[in-house]
């Protein structure tokens, strides 16, 4: 078939698409530290760059980022990896506390004459799922701090190559350095501002649901202040996932008056940071469509498991940046994106 075709172009695109993809699967094992590891990059990048601005040496601006670095992966390991292994030792009972309101509900129905059986509630609703899909996620996590230490060096050096990467740009390409460093300024700071705003916000987020459960009295709220922080970087999903286990541990807890006051709690923050200070700061941001947010979580966490889902906007938000600084892919950019700030 010649490949000059529009659908030999297609088929040989499908199948590099295929192989690649196949690859990242097989290498998942590697590839999560690796990409976490430039997540923490692009988070601690803007810090790095105002110290460099600020007349900062930069052996000391580095030394003070990378210092910040390992006492806040210290904080994280110290206080969260005790409270994943807690919940996933209490989970089998949380589950069966969930199993006994299963039966309450079904009770309740047929008193109204609705006849369900055992069976087929489980099929339509069974919220057991849920803190098996947490707990699954969590252990994910705590996998991947076993590794804490190849993470830390690889965030290291990334960011030393950072430090004189301009320089060895204009010296490899001495004829176009100068477009080539302002194409890359562009691609960098684009992701770098976006992924600073958000991380803020979703720090704040964490925070505020980590205050609101530890005053209702909800078990792990460091856990579900985490989990907040985490998902809010997937946008109109996040907050909803981020929110159920939380809830549905409060009313196993505490009782339905709770669970509502933590539901509440979840729709206040989100209402606050995501529809009221977000679009105020970041302005426009890097809108994606919603069903592109939903079919980039299935993709990631298909591929790299339930890391890949936390990560899953912000590797979709870097290809989208990446296809609009090309003119030659920006329409499918535009494709990717909400489409709210197309003019007609």
């Amino acid at each position: 078939m010649n490949q000059e075709s529009p659908l030999g172009r297609f088929l040989l695109f499908t199948a590099a698409f295929v192989i690649v993809v196949a690859g990242m699967k097989a290498s998942e094992s590697i590839l999560v530290p690796f990409l976490l590891s430039l997540f923490i990059v692009v988070i601690f990048s803007p810090p790095l760059t105002w110290l460099k601005q600020r007349g900062v040496p930069s052996g000391l601006a580095l030394v003070l980022v990378i210092s910040l670095v390992v006492v806040i992966g210290l904080i994280f390991g110290a206080v969260v990896g005790s409270s994943i292994v807690d919940f996933r030792e209490n989970l089998p009972e949380y589950q069966q506390r969930l199993s006994g309101l299963s039966q309450q509900a079904i009770g309740y129905l047929q008193r109204f004459g609705i006849s369900v059986s055992q069976d087929q509630w489980q099929e339509v609703f069974d919220p057991g799922v849920v803190f098996s899909f947490v707990g699954n996620m969590l252990a994910s996590l705590g996998n991947v701090m076993t590794n804490a230490f190849l993470i830390l060096l690889t965030v290291i050096f990334i960011l030393m190559e950072e430090v004189h990467f301009s320089d060895k740009v204009r010296y490899a390409q001495k004829d176009n350095a100068e477009s080539t460093l302002r194409a890359m300024e562009r691609f960098s700071s684009s992701i770098n501002q976006y992924m600073a705003i958000k991380a803020v916000l979703s720090l704040l987020t964490g925070g505020l649901v980590l205050i609101w459960l530890l005053i209702l009295g909800v078990d792990y709220p460091v856990l579900w202040g985490l989990l907040a922080f985490l998902l809010n970087f997937v946008p109109n999903l996040g907050s909803i996932l981020a929110a159920i286990p939380a809830v549905l541990l409060a009313l196993v807890q505490l009782g339905p008056l709770s669970a509502l006051l933590t539901a509440a709690g979840y729709v206040a923050v989100n209402v606050g940071v995501g529809n009221v200070l977000e679009p105020r700061i970041m302005g426009r941001g890097l809108d994606l469509s919603t069903l592109v947010v939903f079919l980039s979580l299935v993709f990631w966490g298909w591929v790299l498991g339930p890391v890949g889902m936390l990560l899953s906007v912000p590797l979709t938000m870097t290809i989208k940046i990446a296809l609009e600084n090309l003119n030659a892919t920006h329409w499918f950019a535009v494709l990717l994106s909400s489409g709210k700030d197309l003019k007609h």
